[in-house]
């Protein structure tokens, strides 16, 4: 008889430890509970943000400016959502689709402020951190080739020009950061590939400036030959 008492008084004490394992774990997944809820608001809001700063940026390119600044405009607001949601999550924001975002949403920013000439703001002004505004810059320099490319088009060789000349301060810039890529998430990649972009976008300009010399020649040379004409 003392042995089934014994066993029993066992039962007890397992079952007693195992409504403490649960006792403790109980805040565990609750933790883990308002973890997921944040990521989720800020996976989805960093979506939004991503989708309202590409809109941004094909409403520059079509000089849809007050668009554009609208579209801006709900993607720093999308970026904040996120940031809010995740701020108590070290785990979730640094996961790296908030970083994502902010890149994108610094990529517009910058975007919309070179093309229409103005001076281009910082991380502050931007409203990213500064890793997101270098990628933001880096990522700028293709949809400044895509403007440049469309100023030919048009005729206007001496904007394109001026874009060009902002590629290259941008590029400037981006060497002049000297750190391991475990830093910079992969920056020396995006430079390299900001390089490729400004080279060819030299090599298109200087093509399609010597064209326009030869034409202004060449009707210089009529207008003369009109001119000597009895």
């Amino acid at each position: 008889m003392p042995e089934a008492g014994s066993d029993a008084g066992a039962r007890r004490g397992a079952a007693a430890a195992g409504d403490d394992l649960l006792a403790l774990s109980e805040p565990v997944r609750a933790r883990f509970v308002t973890r997921q809820e944040a990521r989720e608001t800020g996976l989805a809001a960093s979506r939004d943000a991503i989708r309202a700063a590409a809109n941004a940026i094909r409403a520059v390119h079509r000089g849809e400016d007050p668009r554009a600044d609208e579209l801006i405009g709900q993607a720093r607001a999308h970026l904040a959502r996120a940031l809010e949601a995740t701020d108590d999550h070290p785990q979730v924001r640094h996961a790296g689709f908030i970083d994502d975002a902010a890149k994108e949403v610094a990529e517009a920013v910058l975007t919309r402020t070179a093309v229409a000439g103005a001076a281009i703001g910082g991380p502050d002004a931007t409203g990213v951190d500064d890793l997101a505004w270098l990628h933001g810059l880096a990522e700028t320099v293709g949809e400044l080739r895509r403007a440049a490319l469309d100023r030919v088009r048009s005729g206007d060789l001496d904007d394109a020009e001026r874009l060009l000349a902002l590629m290259q301060d941008i590029l400037s810039v981006l060497t002049s950061i000297d750190a391991p890529d475990g830093l910079t998430r992969g920056l020396r990649r995006a430079t390299d590939a900001a390089r490729a972009i400004t080279e060819r976008t030299r090599g298109d300009l200087t093509t399609a400036a010597g064209q326009r010399d030869l034409v202004q020649a060449l009707e210089a040379h009529r207008a003369a030959l009109e001119r000597g004409a009895p």
